[in-house]
């Protein structure tokens, strides 16, 4: 399998406003580079030269001058210099607080904690102590470094994670006493292939991992893929897994695998406490939504700013507003602006909802995006205007990827974490990310934390404390969010275990079904316990059958029935879902009426086999397929070129064959594939396939 794996998160540089010191690295002589900055750069001033344990400047400098010294062709990286403030005792991450209170009395001490992700850059100070070993799957050695500047396109991905898991420093992780193996299965540019990812996986395994973590993934939507497949057979072996569940949200089915996979813990990402900007016109007393570029600087303005389009002559220190180009990326519309002389840059949409997206870091100007009806709004009324903040708490986050899974229906994510602007390592220092990259490393701490109190406990009891504790986040759906919120201090002091908590009714084929659903409870505490059901509000369409209250004895464990009718007829097509509630345990629900929602198919690749001189097809399909065509269209002119696979009567998972490359495909290709169910329905999708990827 050679599909690439992506890395969750979406990236944004932190800095701090009140102090504007930094350090430099640079190739040169460093006695050389300092004079070269002193000469053009008067108002920057050179604090210190490293010349022996280090090649570089310490310097301090405004942001704009800063941004500039960035650009010279012999500066290789740059450091902020507050990050490394001994003096610092609290805990620069501001996540795991939010996420657990300090008073806990376990660490995650003598918990062995698997990252399979980019490496881990074990020389960092917060890191050191923690970080036992692993195995690179890339080299193939012993040493999971990050891919450094020397090696390709620097990952600093790992380190990110193991440092949100265990970091024991200035930044104090989830379990900052566990110990940290890395397993680098990411290389270059933080991809690679599911051989690598299932060999870390195997090597994690036999190493005696507790926990594993991965926070990648790919867009297979499907529960038997062979991540998926290989990561339950990991918990099957006795640990604990936990995976990203994506970042292709707000989009139901965008779930990825290997967080399909039914056994392990998949992580959605919510909002810790965040400020977020907002664009404020008082004379109309308007309020305008606007999401922050990655990499962006901070929107931070004392003063109303003038809002002006790309027609006006004059831009220099106004805030520009552009129109989104598809064609043209958010780099180039920011760097425009900034040549401009623009004090910020606002870029509509072209469709409704607001979006996200990144641009360079060496941008110095704020970037955001805006909604097209905002956008409309500005350029016809818009003056002045001033920036203003609002928190943001306990909310999913847009880019947190959707369930449900295709095939067996199941509730993905099942918990979610703290994933919006999550400081913690990277070589050189700490950085802030977004992702549920970000929120699976912290399920994956918290699992440490709880097998330290509990180190007899399987990954069934670890996943059921978890799950069984959460808090359901308001106005949000199981498919969003799962069981809700973590709570793991309600986690470490359970006295009931949940081990099947979603009630998962599948597909309804036809006008009336009745289904039971069974949940396992546990008693684990040395007290008999009595269970009640919230009765939910009924529905003519929907009517639950609930037992009367049960009492479990110290130590119990009982399947409880859980029976509901459903008449398909009285309802629209597409996903039910909801929570019911036993005593104060959020049990989610869910079923899938109709078609029209649910893809088909997903995940086309075409692999050249040159040994045999054919090409490798494969692809996932959702249900029985009554026919599969597969035809291939020129990128440049959309011309019709060739139909490569026409394939009848296929069952539901992995669709695989060989082509004779006779047509000798040599281009880049618009992939239409056509899905003919046996329902008498046409699903199509496009991808792009590269004939002569050289």
């Amino acid at each position: 399998m050679s599909f690439i794996l992506s890395l969750f998160l979406f990236t944004s540089v932190i800095t701090d406003q009140t102090e504007y010191s930094f350090i430099l690295e640079t190739e040169d002589d460093p006695h050389l580079f300092a004079e070269e900055i002193e000469t053009y750069h008067p108002n920057v001033e050179v604090l210190a030269v490293y010349d022996t344990v280090f090649n570089g400047i310490a310097i301090k400098a405004d942001r704009r001058s800063l941004e500039r010294i960035k650009r010279r062709n012999n500066v290789q990286q740059s450091y902020s210099v507050q990050t490394y403030q001994t003096q610092v005792t609290e805990n620069i991450n501001e996540s795991v607080p939010f996420m657990m209170p300090e008073s806990l009395p376990f660490t995650g001490k003598g918990v062995k904690v698997g990252v399979v992700d980019t490496g881990i850059d074990y020389t960092h100070p917060d890191l050191q102590k923690n970080f036992k070993g692993g195995f690179d799957l890339v080299d193939f050695d012993d040493d999971p470094m990050e891919t450094t500047q020397d090696q390709g396109i620097p990952t600093l991905h790992g380190t990110h994670v193991a440092g949100i898991i265990a970091a024991d420093g200035q930044m104090k992780g989830v379990a900052p006493d566990a110990d940290v193996y890395a397993y680098r299965a990411l290389g270059p540019g933080g991809t690679g292939t599911s051989v690598q990812v299932m060999a870390a996986i195997e090597a994690a395994v036999k190493d005696g991992m507790d926990i594993i973590n991965l926070s990648l993934g790919n867009t297979i939507n499907g529960p038997d893929w062979p991540t998926s497949v290989a990561v339950n057979r990991a918990t099957e072996a006795g640990v604990a897994v936990v995976i990203a569940n994506g970042n292709a949200g707000p989009d139901l089915w965008t779930v990825g695998s290997p967080a399909t996979a039914d056994q392990v813990i998949s992580v959605g990402a919510s909002t810790p406490t965040i400020k977020r900007p907002f664009l404020y016109e008082r004379f109309r007393d308007k309020k305008i939504e606007m999401v922050p570029m990655q990499n962006s600087p901070e929107w931070d303005f004392t003063r109303d700013l003038q809002v002006v389009g790309v027609e006006k002559e004059r831009k220099t220190d106004k805030l520009l507003v552009m129109e989104r180009d598809q064609e043209i990326p958010f780099a180039q519309l920011a760097q425009e602006a900034e040549d401009a002389g623009a004090a910020a840059l606002l870029i509509i949409n072209n469709e409704d909802e607001v979006f996200e997206g990144a641009i360079n870091p060496d941008i110095s100007i704020p970037v955001a995006a805006i909604s097209k009806e905002d956008g409309e709004w500005l350029k016809e009324n818009a003056g002045y205007a001033s920036i203003d903040y609002e928190e943001i708490q306990d909310t999913i986050t847009d880019f947190s990827s959707r369930g449900p899974v295709t095939v067996n229906w199941s509730i993905k994510p099942e918990i979610v974490a703290p994933g919006a602007e999550i400081l913690s390592t990277v070589p050189g220092g700490y950085q802030a990310l977004n992702g549920t990259s970000m929120a699976a490393p912290h399920i994956a701490g918290g699992l440490a934390v709880l097998k330290e109190a509990h180190p007899d406990w399987s990954p069934a009891q670890l996943k059921a404390a978890i799950l069984t504790t959460a808090e359901p986040l308001e106005n949000f759906y199981p498919t969003e969010q799962g069981a809700g919120k973590v709570n793991l201090e309600k986690a470490l002091e359970t006295d009931t275990l949940m081990y099947q908590s979603f009630l998962q009714f599948g597909k309804i084929e036809e006008h009336n079904e009745h289904h039971t659903s069974k949940l396992v409870m546990e008693n684990i505490s040395d007290q008999p316990k009595t269970y009640a059901f919230s009765l939910p509000e009924q529905e003519s369409a929907i009517r639950f059958q609930l037992p009367k209250s049960f009492t479990l004895e110290a130590g119990e464990k009982k399947e409880i029935p859980v029976d509901v009718t459903i008449r398909a007829n009285q309802l629209e097509d597409g996903i039910k879902q909801g929570y019911l509630l036993l005593n104060d345990i959020p049990i989610p629900y869910m079923f899938v009426t109709g078609n029209e929602e649910i893809p088909k198919g997903m995940g086309f690749e075409l692999l050249v086999t040159p040994l045999d001189d054919t090409y490798h097809y494969q692809l996932y399909l959702v249900e029985e397929t009554e026919k599969l065509t597969i035809d291939l269209y020129d990128m440049a002119t959309f011309s019709y070129v060739t139909t490569i696979v026409e394939e009848t009567e296929l069952m539901p998972g992995v669709v695989e064959g060989e082509i004779s490359q006779e047509n000798q495909l040599q281009n880049q290709y618009i992939a239409n594939i056509t899905i003919e169910t046996s329902e008498n329905q046409t699903y199509q999708y496009q991808t792009i396939w590269d004939g002569n990827p050289e």
